[in-house]
């Protein structure tokens, strides 16, 4: 497997992501004239989408096999910052550093294009194997809890996440002009502006609530609103980043804009069930790494079958 990227494979690439860096730079005018605070949350979400977008480029425009470890790295941050939010057994130190391991192997099937690997070692095999180690611990108090909570985190985490990297990886076969960078930069800008305009369109005009008692600021005007605008970009972006045809992009881009809106309400309601409101610290203005890849749990492992099963 070639772990370089060819200038032709970046053009587009380069192209989109040149047009992100102006809309970016807009809007930091923007904010800055509206919000003269230098600490408010408008600013701190900026502050944090250049050091995002920053990381995002510099990952993308380089080797493949820096990619990839750019994205375990996402995975390992996900997951710890899971693994802070639920309470564990203090006897299952050793079963954590198993399933801390698993990234790195999840990773490493990607690095190989083992594809058959890749899509049952975490389902299959570690599933099978944590319990088994539990087990041999000797502590059976909260084991259900324990390997449940657990497997959850590995395979939204890890598995689901793991998804978005083998895009890297997929062959390009008939699609010479289709590369694993253009395809994981669509997923990333249709997931992450999906959220931003179902936000948007929700405080421009919402008024109907979707699920009040799990996230309060979901409504239907901003759900339609934010699928509207995903399937607008998906088939703007398609014929520059992906093999599309218009009909596909549209059933790409109402793909993204559903699986996001539940990938993202269904962290609402694991932090609902804890208590909190953001995950963690780490992206001021967003709260932590989970509250900007819930959607993407979703996104990845739905957007890369659709694409592999049509296309690759």
């Amino acid at each position: 497997m070639s772990v370089s990227i060819s200038v032709n494979e970046l053009s587009p690439v380069l192209a989109i992501m040149g047009g992100v860096w102006l809309l970016l730079i807009a809007a930091t005018v923007v904010v800055w004239r509206l919000t003269p605070a230098p600490d408010s949350e408008l600013r701190q979400r900026l502050r944090s989408w250049w050091l995002i977008v920053a990381l995002c480029s510099l990952a993308l425009a380089f080797s493949r096999t820096i990619a990839l470890v750019f994205f375990a790295m996402v995975s390992f941050l996900a997951l710890k910052e899971y693994l802070t939010l639920i309470p564990t057994r203090r006897t299952d130190r050793r079963v954590l550093f198993w399933a801390y391991l698993s990234i790195p192997v999840q990773y490493f099937w990607i690095h190989v294009a083992w594809y058959g690997m890749f899509i049952i070692f975490i389902p299959v095999y570690l599933f099978l194997l944590l319990p088994v180690a539990m087990v041999l611990i000797g502590e059976t108090q909260g084991h259900l809890r324990a390997a449940g909570t657990l497997h959850w985190g590995l395979m939204s985490m890890v598995f689901s996440l793991s998804h978005l990297a083998y895009l890297l990886v997929l062959p390009q076969g008939e699609y010479p002009q289709v590369s694993g960078a253009g395809l994981v930069l669509f997923l990333l800008l249709l997931t992450e502006l999906n959220d931003v305009a179902q936000y948007c369109w929700g405080k421009l005009l919402g008024k109907h609530k979707i699920s009040p008692l799990v996230s309060p600021n979901k409504t239907v005007e901003g759900f339609v609103g934010g699928v509207a605008t995903t399937v607008l970009l998906s088939v703007l972006l398609g014929p520059w980043l992906t093999p599309f045809t218009g009909s596909d992009a549209v059933l790409a881009g109402l793909l993204i804009a559903v699986a996001g809106f539940f990938g993202d309400l269904s962290l609402s309601a694991l932090k609902r069930d804890l208590g909190i409101k953001d995950s963690g610290r780490l992206l001021p203005g967003h709260g932590g790494i989970l509250d900007r890849v819930d959607s993407l749990t979703y996104t990845a492992p739905l957007f890369f079958h659709f694409i592999r099963y049509f296309y690759f």
